[in-house]
């Protein structure tokens, strides 16, 4: 049969020219429209097979081929929810039809829905990886078409006192707590902290590390220097677990940003704050001690110093010195003078 249903949606299913069979959804419950668009492809397979026309490909086929050579993106629940969005536009077009018209359209309906400029620019970047993907290492497509990011308003460093961070630690669940501790001791992001192992560990060392793949950007591995406070974390963890570092109830921890973490945060009278706040509190923490921004750089694992400098200005230590060097006794005696002259004018 070469339309069949899957729940209320039509399927086509055929054998191409070439031997191949060839099974897609038409993302419609009209059989009439399905039976144009199953037409329409038989036609297509036929003149690629009999004419060598350059194959015409989807963008549900380029989703289905990027998924299944990304099957272990730690991002990939993510990914997966912008492209649950982003199907109903999509779907149905192929790739070449893929333009900035459409993508603007698809832009403004993710705003629409009351998510942040930041979300639907997530979802365009992995529409845009796709496309590229597509463009450059599959051939399937020429060019791939402008995508342009809506502007993010700049947001201020959300960072906790330390007797917030206290009031927050009596709130948690016990395995959520050593993991807070862990992270305001390390300023390691969530994923590293949930997918921690022992391999990656060395207490004698007193050391940590996160192999490159498990970096964000993947650009190069980071060595953890484990202070006093971490070190304390990792020993109580010991025995419960042959691989992983933190558990719960003798199983891996698979995320720490859940009901228990909201929980806490609203009995702790903790309002807009975040799990990668903890970075921020740890980094702004670090700047309020003296520690220089090329060392929380390399200590954080930033590309780049642009990133470490949004926390420069929590520590103006550095600055003291010269900010003295006019402070001197030529401004005390011209503010003096200054005072003298205008009380003699009153006398006058």
């Amino acid at each position: 049969m070469s339309l069949y249903k899957r729940g209320s949606v039509w399927w086509m299913r055929f054998t191409t020219p070439d031997g191949h069979e060839l099974r897609e959804t038409t993302a419609t419950t009209d059989r009439r429209a399905a039976q144009e668009l199953h037409d329409t492809r038989k036609a297509e397979c036929w003149r690629q097979a009999k004419l060598g026309e350059r194959p015409r490909y989807t963008w549900q086929q380029a989703v289905v081929k990027w998924l299944e050579e990304h099957p272990h993106s730690r991002w990939l629940p993510n990914i997966q929810r912008h492209l649950r969005f982003s199907d109903p536009t999509l779907g149905n077009l192929a790739l070449d039809q893929i333009n900035r018209e459409v993508l603007h359209g698809l832009a403004n309906s993710r705003l629409n829905t009351g998510v942040a400029p930041a979300t639907v620019n997530r979802m365009l970047a992995v529409i845009r990886a796709i496309l590229n993907t597509a463009c450059k290492q599959w051939g399937w497509i020429d060019t791939v078409p402008a995508v342009r990011l809506l502007p993010e308003p700049k947001r201020r460093i959300r960072w906790l006192t330390h007797d917030e961070a206290t009031r927050l630690l009596i709130e948690l669940p016990d395995h959520l707590a050593a993991m807070v501790r862990f992270s305001l001791a390390t300023g390691l992001r969530e994923m590293n902290v949930v997918e921690l192992e022992w391999k990656q560990v060395d207490l004698e060392q007193r050391r940590a590390w996160i192999h490159v793949d498990q970096a964000k950007g993947q650009q190069r591995a980071i060595a953890v220097p484990l202070n006093a406070s971490a070190v304390v974390v990792l020993r109580e963890q010991q025995g419960q677990h042959p691989t992983r570092v933190f558990v719960y109830e003798g199983k891996p921890v698979t995320r720490a940003n859940n009901h228990a973490w909201r929980k806490a945060l609203v009995r702790a009278e903790i309002e807009n704050f975040r799990w990668h706040d903890l970075r921020h509190t740890w980094a702004s923490w670090h700047v309020q001690a003296g520690t220089p921004l090329n060392v929380l750089q390399e200590l954080g694992g930033w590309a780049t110093l642009d990133m470490v400098l949004r926390y420069a200005h929590l520590g103006t230590d550095h600055l003291a010195e010269h900010a003295e060097r006019i402070s001197g006794p030529r401004l005390v005696r011209t503010i003096s003078g200054t005072a003298e002259k205008k009380a003699l004018a009153n006398v006058g």
